[in-house]
């Protein structure tokens, strides 16, 4: 099940050239072969399913995914360093996929049908593979964040670059209106909280209507946005 550690040496190639963008390398900064390249991708596509599933009642961890990708933790620390590294892959896997902001044709209509579209395009992405990964991910790192940076600094510029994407989405999504722009703001900060409220709501017994719930949020916010006063 696992891999003796010279398969490890057997995984790099030659270092990493200045003029190879975006080429996969291991810890060590060498560009990876064919076989380094799967074993990488195994990894990654494990620790995605495994923080995905949750694991329902045990802990989800970077040992545990070593195991279930069947690897050692060297080829791991190999392969990424540590777990910062490890996680950092994950979420830059996962944001090359798209899949957590599937907005398409968002800055059409009135402010309710814009708004109506993002809340549902974020309930989606909470809904989807990727969106369970990553808030079991966030659940596993410090809350507070100068210790999430300290401690996971490559977790955290991958965490960064994600809200830079939903500040580019999100503000697309309102190109060719007049919107105050401080309540737009405001708005930006509240919206993925409010609908993963609504989403772990859904989870227990509760007597709200869900779908109710989000209409309702999506007309307010509207409103908000709408009002002169």
């Amino acid at each position: 099940m696992t891999e003796p550690s010279t398969d490890r040496a057997a995984e790099a190639g030659d270092p990493a050239g200045p003029g190879v963008p975006g080429t996969p390398v291991n810890a060590r900064g060498a560009r990876l072969n064919r076989r380094g390249l799967e074993t990488r991708a195994r990894v990654v596509g494990t620790a995605i399913a495994v923080l995905a599933d949750g694991v329902h009642g045990g802990e989800v961890s970077a040992n545990l995914v070593a195991k279930r990708a069947g690897v050692t933790w060297g080829t791991v620390q190999h392969q990424f360093g540590d777990v910062d590294g490890l996680w950092a892959a994950v979420l830059e896997e996962l944001a090359s996929r798209g899949e957590m902001l599937p907005w398409k044709e968002m800055d059409d209509g009135s402010v309710a049908e814009r708004m109506s579209r993002i809340v549902d395009a974020l309930w989606s992405g909470l809904d989807s593979t990727p969106g369970r990964a990553v808030a079991t991910l966030r659940g596993l790192l410090p809350r507070n964040t100068a210790e999430l940076a300290d401690t996971y600094p490559r977790t955290t510029a991958q965490l960064d670059l994600w809200d830079r994407h939903w500040r580019r989405a999100y503000a697309r999504a309102f190109r060719g209106l007049v919107v105050d722009a401080y309540r737009l703001e405001r708005v930006r900060h509240l919206l993925p909280a409010a609908v993963h409220g609504l989403y772990l709501e859904q989870n227990l017994s509760t007597w709200t209507d869900i779908d109710e719930a989000r209409a309702v949020l999506a007309e307010s916010i509207a409103g908000y946005l709408e009002s002169r006063g």
